[in-house]
């Protein structure tokens, strides 16, 4: 699930003029700044901002899930490994461009990849693998307590895999202490606190947005279901204390500090806001927290978020209901394929180049590839690309995933056409769901895209203003997606603000710069041609999955 930059990210250009670098140097030496920490699907980041919020450096590490025994997991070793070396990347560039390295901050806050499944014990030992948010294995579980809570329950929700688990009999549930998603499990190894912020606990179950907390009388149906298959347990006890935006969530402590940074330098007691989805860090980074304003972010996963100003009226397979970081609730359509497949093909047409000897990187490539699906015909010339690499349950409840570029003998097959296809694939999915969202009366007065795909402006998103037929909106800070909207939020706690969006719109977002692409009525009409085949076309990813 994760907002993943595609290719590899630009250098920010903040404090690039010597007065600027001046006034970052004070800031960081002076403990000024507030830090970001995200755990993407492909790269941990962590982004520092700061005093006028804009980002100061940035510094990542590369990982990838693995799929291990049929699940999709990542290693919790690879998960402090993967912090550290971030870290100590953004304090290498710090060092090298202000003289200064880091040793405390304002503020910082956690953000990761939502839902999965983290069982812990009594001792804050892993019970078994984490199971990511790619796990479609929950489908019974999925169903059964959709039906009996009155309200969608997707396959990669906590409960989700709780109640799979104690549907299998699996001998690990006895010994649950406690369940987080991994934003949760990192920020209790940096303060000791089992907390989660509104948005990432409303993926592992359902928020009242009354209380600002889990709903309890679908607490209560579910403890009756899972007592019914032995469960003994209350899940209120299990799961994370529920925090909105603002509240302080602990602070570093001694051993979190040597975690994050085992030279030393970094020194204890810094607040934490509240650990968040990568879900609610981009709604952050976009602005678009209020109701009717919706976001796009494209990364391993893409997921759509619209902020609902009435509650939805039917339960939707394809809609999921989470919350903003403030408990205002979203609408969230959620699917587990987004660039990859995109992106592999970059590789192979950078390998080519390679190839015939000419000296052309993964960024060069991907943008060739980008400008040429603009030159493609509508739709796509009849090319159909299916970007599946995991199972993906809005798509008829794919169970696996294999990557299909598929067209008829009467096809167009060109670069660009290709490209435009692979493009449109990346948006399939997504906009099945999203049209149940306009079925149902949900209306959009503002859609953002963030995301790596859209750092260079004026390419990808007129084929999203196309897909959903709304105005697309980038701002600058597009690539930096949820590392800065977390590092936003742990501004936001030593604000004296009191409500996020009016931090928003009158301290970060007062002199934003937006590139606004309107939807082309021949794009449009291109899309909803592609899109009607794509549909049609879903029986092949079926028959691959049983054949291959």
């Amino acid at each position: 699930m994760a907002q993943e930059q595609v290719g590899r990210r630009l250098g920010t250009s903040s404090g690039s003029d010597s007065a600027g670098a001046d006034d970052s140097r004070r800031a960081v030496a002076e403990g000024r700044t507030c830090l970001g920490l995200e755990l993407g699907s492909t790269r941990i980041k962590a982004c520092l901002i700061g005093p006028d919020h804009r980002p100061i450096a940035t510094g990542s590490h590369s990982w990838a899930n693995e799929f291990d025994h049929g699940t999709w997991t990542y290693d919790l070793l690879d998960v402090v490994a993967g912090l550290q070396a971030a870290f100590s990347d953004l304090s290498t560039q710090i060092e090298q461009r202000y003289q200064v390295r880091p040793a405390t901050f304002r503020a910082l806050g956690v953000s990761a990849m939502m839902h999965g499944y983290l069982a812990l014990d009594a001792d804050n030992l892993p019970l078994v693998p984490f199971r990511t948010w790619r796990n479609t294995s929950t489908g019974r579980a999925a169903a059964e307590l959709s039906h009996r809570l009155g309200q969608n329950i997707p396959l990669r929700w906590s409960v989700a895999h709780l109640y799979q688990a104690v549907l299998d009999d699996e001998p690990h549930v006895r010994q649950i202490d406690h369940l987080t998603t991994l934003a949760g499990y990192v920020h209790w190894r940096l303060t000791g606190l089992k907390v989660l912020g509104v948005g990432d606990a409303a993926g592992m179950f359902p928020i009242d947005p009354a209380t600002g907390t889990y709903d309890a009388h679908m607490l209560a149906s579910a403890n009756e279901l899972l007592a019914e298959h032995g469960y003994e347990g209350e899940l209120a006890a299990v799961l994370p204390s529920v925090l909105l935006a603002g509240q302080e969530a602990g602070r570093l402590t001694p051993g979190g500090a040597a975690l994050l940074d085992p030279s030393g330098t970094l020194q204890p007691g810094i607040p934490l806001c509240p650990p968040e989805g990568d879900a609610g860090t981009g709604m952050v980074a976009t602005h678009s927290i209020s109701p009717r304003t919706g976001n796009v972010s494209v990364g391993t996963s893409v997921f759509a978020m619209v902020v609902l100003d009435k509650p939805l009226q039917q339960v939707h397979h394809a809609i999921d209901v989470v919350a903003t970081p403030t408990g205002t609730p979203v609408a969230m359509v959620h699917c587990n394929n987004g660039a990859s497949e995109l992106q592999a093909w970059a590789s192979v047409f950078e390998q080519f180049a390679t190839a015939l000897g000419c000296d052309a990187d993964a960024d060069a490539v991907f943008e060739v590839l980008l400008r040429g699906a603009l030159a493609g015909e509508p739709d796509c010339g009849g090319i159909l690309a299916y970007n599946h690499l995991a199972g993906e349950p809005i798509a008829g409840d794919l169970a696996g995933g294999r990557p299909l570029v598929v067209r008829t003998p009467d096809s167009h097959l060109s670069l660009a056409n290709f490209a435009r296809a692979m493009v449109f694939g990346v948006f399939g999915t997504l906009m099945i769901g999203m049209r149940v969202l306009a079925e149902s009366g949900v209306r959009l007065d503002v859609l953002f895209a963030h995301g790596g795909l859209f750092r260079t402006k004026g390419l990808v998103q007129g084929l999203l203003a196309a897909a959903a037929d709304t105005p697309v909106s980038v701002g600058r800070s597009a690539p930096d997606g949820g590392a800065w909207g977390i590092a936003l939020l742990a501004a936001f706690l030593k604000s004296s603000e009191s409500d996020l969006e009016h931090f928003l719109s009158s301290e970060v977002f007062v002199d934003e710069e937006l590139e606004v692409t309107d939807p082309d009525s021949r794009d449009v009409r291109g899309f909803d041609a592609f899109l009607e085949r794509y549909t049609a076309g879903l029986e092949l990813q079926r028959v691959a999955v049983d054949v291959l």
